[in-house]
């Protein structure tokens, strides 16, 4: 970081968040910088930052400094893949990207990872049926060793065909693409690009004219609206979000024809079921039933239209009017309503199927109309349904019994020692038990769809599914102002695939160091084992602590919260002994504690019913009523085994329901060993900015996201070994320089016409004279120079000493340590601004000589026009004078002869 050079700033104040700058100044303990403009230039404001002291006390770096790249060529594709950075930090990163989406291109390669970001946009250009046989014909060809004529631009298609080609390769090893980004940074798109790519390379036989039957490809496509209808919502930051994880396994046979597929999920957000926020909606199930149904329908699922008191029925309806009921940016809830209806009879649901279907849903919204007041029962507060017509057409609509579904909104059933307990439950004990009620059905009835789906579009035969590629679409790392139960289990799945994520790039390093002929033993793998143990860990992890105080009569959010603090943090202190949880004393006070992610910290809060999520518990009243019920959708929902649940107590205790956290854990662990067995694909989404407007991106919010999804931590994994490599040919000509004594019989100078072997022999010769002692010995003899005069005029760079295992020379790379790299760097740069700073001194001595002898040409010109004009004055006063001589003269000739 000599003076002249470009770095990047941290300004956690501005929304900039990493700002360019030029270093003015070197010292000792700090750098003293200007920011420059958009046209390069510094300005007069300046910045200092302070040295930070590494744990040998040598390191170079400053605080919230990095590097900066210089000005890619402009030729193009060469900024394609960021990998090929020389400081590839996350101001680098952050800039690239931002570079490439301001002029169209969304898709960044950084390594074997695909960077993409949403352009709010339909761009034309990275979609149609010409580019997906364009990356169609190049993945062929390279996948028969041949080189396509022209380099195509990263995309989505080129992940795909990849993951289909290796799993072709010979070996049938199964794939997966692991999508992830925060909420409407482009996962749900991605993941029907990648199906679509997928099925269209899996379907080998063209369709037959005349022939209406419907693919294994139209069915799997048709699968998504109805999973999108069923688990997807608008939130605050995107119109269709996810509200679960899915895992979609695509069946191959082994000539790679399509066989069928089959979709696991993960984690309904069931809570919006119940609540959500101003300006969200609920599932699209519901907006599409209210908007798109026929008025036949109306009737059908009793919506009267004229009990509203004018208000739309999506506002009328209290599951789906908190929100406000708006409508989506793009597309409407009627002709989606179609689709989806569509998509269900593709699939082969009957008529009669989907009608019960949405029976259900209709239910499931009347049972949000259903109120109570108060009543009294020996001399104690009770709930009394006041609106019986509305409990009517619940128990009509879902296919139970009225009287039973009166009791399981009413009452609550206790078995304590095989004893049988009813209490009567109070308003707000039955408006929460209405809403458990309405969430353990629609969560029923969404893992019914999934069923139903897996059962139109798996394949038969299990014998003629050769190999597979698994898409996973889940959601990505989350912090919000209030974290709860289900940001923790989030986040615990990001971190165990962040785990896995480290893997992998830790072994394509290993397999790019064994490819060049380098050595990686010392090269260890940074794990994140502490933090994930503290979340999993039998008995001492979050969650297990958790499980135990749903276990426990009296089991609470408070009680938990001390078991928690006594466990990682007791007494005064405030960090556990692995550094992974952190409550402070106010924490403590606020039932508040933090975890270090790999993404950084994220403060949960503990006063958001932690132990009732995790209990999840359909109530004993609201099994029986579901065990008697007359609709058969209602029995599939809910197997004959709920119908025991009483009888299978034993005394003194009980056969116990998996808790939430605990069926989540076994299905994490379940994905990430289908994952371990397969070729993992990474594709990560970014979000520009939070309004959803084209061409405006937020650096702050796509910093946070670089760091959220992962790639930066990869980054770090893949750089710690030898950080900088830079190809062979590059290195020699930028370093060349720094042994300028060497003449072009020891070192050449051009090597263009060189070969790779030459080229590989020209770095290791260099190296060897840069670290010699005769190059110190020949610096000592050059001290006499101009040049050299110059430099010791100026603060001089740090000395070319460090160790030959800094430095490793591969096939085609040479690969560096940052120390080693700062160095060379930093004398490169003295070197030229030094060689700049006699440049520009002879060619000042050139203008101020060309000036002085202009302005002595100009001076001696005017000196002789001067000269000769005083010369001529004093010429014509002599004439005058001898004039007057003469006149004066005759004048007195003439008095005398008169």
């Amino acid at each position: 970081m000599e003076a002249g050079a470009h770095v990047w700033i941290y300004d956690g104040k501005t929304e900039e968040t990493w700002i360019l700058c030029e270093v003015i100044k070197k010292e000792k303990e700090a750098l003293t910088l200007a920011k420059l403009s958009a046209a390069g230039r510094p300005s007069s404001s300046q910045l200092t930052r302070s040295r930070k002291k590494g744990k040998d006390g040598e390191d170079e770096s400053y605080n919230g400094v990095e590097l900066a790249n210089a000005p890619t060529s402009g030729v193009e594709g060469s900024d394609d893949d960021l990998i090929s950075l020389v400081h590839l930090n996350e101001p680098a990163l952050l800039h690239a990207v931002q570079e490439r989406f301001m002029k169209n291109k969304i898709y960044t390669w950084t390594g074997p990872i695909l960077i993409s970001v949403n352009p709010f946009v339909y761009l034309d250009q990275f979609k149609g049926q010409a580019l997906l046989e364009a990356h169609k014909r190049d993945g062929l060809l390279r996948s028969q060793h041949l080189t396509p004529e022209k380099e195509l631009s990263p995309h989505i298609f080129a992940i795909a065909d990849r993951a289909y080609r290796q799993m072709m390769n010979g070996k049938l090893k199964s794939q997966s693409i692991l999508i992830s980004g925060e909420s409407g940074a482009g996962k749900t798109e991605a993941t029907k690009i990648v199906l679509s790519y997928l099925t269209t390379l899996g379907t080998h036989n063209a369709p037959v004219e005349g022939v209406k039957e419907v693919g294994m490809m139209e069915k799997v496509m048709m699968s998504n609206p109805i999973l999108e209808a069923f688990g997807n919502a608008k939130t605050l930051r995107n119109d269709n979000s996810s509200r679960f994880g899915k895992f979609i396994e695509l069946g191959f046979s082994r000539s790679g024809a399509l066989q069928g597929a089959k979709v696991d999920v993960y984690l309904l957000e069931k809570v919006r079921i119940a609540s959500h926020s101003f300006g969200e909606r609920n599932y699209h199930i519901f907006y599409q039933l209210l908007r798109g149904c026929s008025r036949e329908q109306h009737k059908l699922y009793r919506f009267k239209d004229g009990a509203t008191n004018g208000l739309e029925l999506s506002n009328f309806f209290r599951f789906t009017g908190q929100g406000g009921a708006p409508r989506m940016r793009k597309g409407s809830d009627e002709a989606e309503y179609k689709t989806t209806l569509e998509s269900m009879l593709v699939l082969g649901w009957s008529e009669d199927t989907v009608d019960r279907v949405l029976k259900l849903v209709a239910g499931i919204l009347h049972l949000g109309q259903v109120k109570f007041e108060k009543g009294e029962d020996k001399g104690g507060e009770v709930a009394i349904v006041s609106t019986t017509d509305i409990l009517q057409d619940v128990a009509d609509l879902v296919g139970v019994d009225e009287n039973g579904l009166e009791t399981a909104l009413t009452e609550s059933i206790l078995v304590t020692r095989g004893v049988e307990i009813n209490r009567k439950l109070k308003v707000k004990q039955a408006e929460d038990a209405r809403d458990g009620v309405a969430k353990s059905i629609y969560s029923a009835l969404f893992d019914w769809v999934v069923l139903q789906v897996n059962k139109s579009i798996g394949w038969e035969d299990d014998s003629t599914v050769k190999s597979s590629t698994g898409v996973l679409d889940i959601f990505g790392f989350e912090d919000f102002t209030i974290n709860s139960f289900e940001q923790l289990c989030i986040n615990y799945t990001n971190e165990a695939l962040q785990q896995q994520f480290n893997k992998f790039v830790f072994k394509l390093e290993q397999i790019e160091y064994e490819a060049e002929n380098i050595d990686f033993s010392f090269i260890t793998f940074p794990d994140n084992q502490d933090c994930l143990d503290l979340i999993q860990k039998k008995p001492t992890g979050i969650l297990s602590i958790l499980n135990d105080q749903c276990r426990v009569a009296n089991g609470n959010d408070k009680t938990f919260a001390q078991k928690l603090y006594n466990k990682f943090c007791p007494g005064m202190k405030e960090i556990s002994s692995d550094g992974c949880f952190r409550a402070t004393k106010r924490q403590k006070g606020s039932l508040l504690f933090s975890i270090y992610h790999f993404a950084g910290p994220v403060e949960y809060s503990l006063e958001t019913d932690w132990v009732e999520k995790n209990k999840d518990e359909v109530p004993v009243a609201a099994k029986i009523l579901f065990s008697t019920a007359t609709s058969p959708l209602m029995r599939e929902l809910f197997p004959d085994e709920a119908a025991h649940s009483i009888s299978n107590k034993r005394f003194g205790t009980k056969l116990r329901a998996k808790t939430v956290g605990e069926q989540f854990k076994s299905q994490l662990a379940g994905l990430m060993a289908k994952v371990e067995l397969t070729d993992p694909h990474y594709i990560r989404c970014l979000k520009p900015n939070d309004s959803a407007k084209p061409k405006t991106i937020v650096r702050r919010r796509m910093t946070e996201q670089l760091r959220y999804s992962g790639v930066l931590e990869a980054i770090r994994v893949a750089r710690m070994g030898f950080p900088v490599r830079l190809d062979l040919n590059l290195f020699f000509k930028r370093y060349r320089l720094l042994l300028q004594n060497q003449p072009e019989i020891i070192l050449a100078w051009n090597i263009n016409h060189f070969s790779s072997s030459q080229i590989q022999t020209a770095c290791t010769k260099f190296i060897d004279l840069l670290l010699s002692s005769k190059n110190t010995k020949s610096q000592d003899r050059r001290e006499t120079s101009r040049v050299i005069r110059i430099l010791h005029s100026q603060n001089n760079p740090p000395a070319l000493d460090f160790a030959s295992s800094d430095v490793q020379v591969g096939l085609s790379k040479i690969f560096l340590r940052k120390s080693a790299h700062d160095i060379l760097e930093a004398n490169r740069v003295f070197i030229l601004s030094a060689t700049a700073t006699f440049l520009q001194s002879a060619v000042r001595c050139h203008q101020k000589r060309t000036q002085y002898l202009n302005y002595q040409d100009a001076a001696g010109y005017v000196q002789r026009i001067y000269r000769g004009y005083k010369g001529r004055e004093r010429w014509w006063k002599l004439r005058e004078d001898v004039a007057a001589d003469l006149l004066t003269n005759n004048i007195r000739m003439l008095l005398v002869q008169n």
